[in-house]
């Protein structure tokens, strides 16, 4: 059916977040990038021909004067959470589609404030005043249109949304997904309909939809319900009532984001394990605290634009995380105290009408008040629905000795905090060092480098067990008891015959086979006049059983790790 929406949208949200963390002015070229590709732009950059999908050196190349941010969803997050509250003195009941997207029923609030235009001037006259960001409006009969409306600031009148999507490409549907993963996958339908000759939304929705269900399954009707101008899934016009809900007390108050991550880490996955025992989705989770002086923080994210994808416990604990980032910031804490002084002056009447307001501060009571706390944690599940095709990610589970480990892997970091407990995961690299990425237990983020990209220069498999991390000094000689040399070209001055480790060099090790060199140079464009140093890998195996990685570095051999 259609249904009246009210998107808004705050262009280039990645860039604009990353830019004001980074604090680069903003008549700056700016872009975003995940390491090797261009995935946000700026209007400034964008204009000098900077385009998503460009290789990092392929931007800088096109614009000299391009600053590369790194991406960071939780700083989009935590950072976009002061549009979603100052969104929210205007309408109650906003939606987090993703950072800087919002949205929200239009058809209430329009009638309360006499227009769906004059609505759209509240909403950025607020964000405005709150945030210093600009902000588009757009309204429209179903998600995708009341979108690229909000380009513009446009409002489509209703009932010709079809119309108005018609002659834009189907590239669009992109625009109407919440998640990477989501972008990925609509991506993916939208090569398929490139290829078969498919390019807009008007051709895509003229097709007849029990066909399109044959040929592209769930996917194609999800993106042929948003060309038609519908929604499978519209903005709630009133809150819903809570399906699954799951809370619990913070005693003590808590007021870092890590501990109330550890205790939101839980109701996740005690919410997650309510939909698995029930065989249903969630399409939205409203996540709620109340702070120590009785404030209440609600944020309602959405989970699925379509219905199709499972949320996970982790994927539920990463908005917790993002959501108590952004509440207990420094923004979100002094809005709070705001209320708190506001709240203190009415009680002591410095705001009669009689008098105009006076300091009535008691000596002592600074501005600096009480830290604010969170007292209660809650997660709730709205539109729950079947699983039905989601089903199959939610069988089997992990073995009685995870759910041991998971449990003391917990109950430590709530006695050190969530950065207290690490865990090393594989990642992108030429050295063994460089492939070592470490990151706080429970943390659901990529690493920088990915590893499954080719790495020129890289050592080969197999990895070494320990890289130690103090290298040991080591001499290497040849059969006749000289010292083993590489040079530039990587040729060694004879074939290895035994290593010499341990203090003075007095234990010796016979070698038994090796392999290599393998050069490495890194940045050398670093230092530039300065001959690049060259480090020379060798891996060598013993005659007693044991294995080694050793680094040559200008004349000197150092052990690096050891092999099992």
């Amino acid at each position: 059916m259609s249904t009246r929406t009210t998107v808004v949208w705050v262009p280039d949200w990645p860039v604009v977040a990353a830019m004001v963390a980074d604090e680069v002015p903003v008549d700056v070229p700016a872009a975003v990038h995940d390491g090797r590709r261009v995935t946000a732009v700026s209007a400034l950059a964008r204009a000098d021909g900077v385009r998503r999908g460009m290789r990092r050196r392929q931007a800088q190349g096109v614009c000299p004067e391009l600053v590369l941010l790194p991406a960071d969803d939780a700083r989009d997050v935590r950072l976009f959470e002061p549009v979603a509250a100052a969104t929210e003195t205007v309408v109650a009941g906003v939606e987090v589609a993703r950072p800087g997207l919002l949205l929200l029923p239009a058809g209430g609030a329009a009638r309360y404030h006499g227009s769906e235009e004059a609505l759209a001037e509240r909403i950025v006259d607020a964000v405005a005043r709150a945030t210093g960001h600009e902000c588009g409006v757009g309204t429209a009969d179903g998600l995708l249109a009341a979108v690229l409306a909000a380009r513009t600031g446009a409002v489509v009148e209703p009932g010709v949304s079809a119309v108005f999507l018609a002659p834009h490409g189907v590239t669009e549907l992109v625009h109407a997904t919440s998640t990477p993963e989501q972008a990925a996958e609509v991506a993916g339908l939208v090569d398929l309909l490139h290829r078969l000759g498919l390019r807009t939304l008007g051709a895509f929705a003229a097709l007849p939809g029990a066909d399109v269900h044959a040929r592209f399954g769930r996917l194609g009707t999800w993106a042929r319900t948003l060309a038609s101008g519908l929604d499978e899934r519209p903005p709630a016009r009133r809150r819903p009532e809570a399906d699954l809900e799951v809370s619990t007390e913070l005693d003590p108050p808590v007021e870092r984001v890590d501990t109330a991550t550890f205790a939101g880490r839980r109701l996740a996955e005690q919410l997650h394990a309510d939909l698995v025992a029930r065989s249903v989705t969630c399409g939205r989770l409203q996540i709620a605290a109340r702070t120590d002086d009785g404030t209440e923080l609600v944020r309602t994210w959405r989970t699925d634009l379509g219905g199709w994808g499972a949320l996970a416990a982790a994927r539920i604990t990463d908005r917790i995380r993002w959501q108590l980032d952004g509440w207990l910031t420094a923004s979100a804490v002094a809005t709070v105290r705001d209320r708190r002084r506001e709240a203190r002056d009415r009680d002591r009447g410095a705001w009669s009408v009689t008098q105009p307001p006076v300091d009535v501060r008691a000596p002592g009571d600074e501005d600096d008040l009480a830290p604010v706390a969170l007292v209660r944690l809650t997660l709730t599940a709205l539109d729950v629905a079947p699983a039905g095709a989601e089903a199959a990610q939610l069988w089997g589970g992990p073995s009685g000795g995870d759910l041991r480990a998971h449990r003391a892997l917990e109950r430590a970091q709530s006695i050190v905090g969530g950065p207290g407990v690490l865990t090393a995961t594989l990642q992108g690299g030429r050295d063994v060092r460089d492939q070592v990425h470490v990151r706080p237990w429970g943390e659901q983020s990529d690493p920088p480098r990915p590893a499954d990209r080719p790495w020129p220069g890289r050592l080969p498999d197999p990895a070494p067990a320990t890289v130690l991390v103090d290298p040991v000094h080591v001499e290497v000689r040849d059969v006749h008891g000289a010292p083993v040399r590489v040079d530039r070209r990587g040729r060694l001055s004879g074939p290895p015959g035994s290593v010499l480790t341990g203090a003075g060099s007095d234990r010796v090790r016979v070698v038994a086979g090796w392999a290599g060199p393998w050069l490495l140079s890194d940045r050398w464009w670093t230092h530039p006049g300065v001959a690049p140093q060259v480090r020379a890998h060798l891996q060598v195996a013993f005659d007693d059983g044991g294995a080694v990685l050793l680094t040559h570095t200008a004349g000197t051999w150092t052990c690096e790790a050891d092999y099992d």
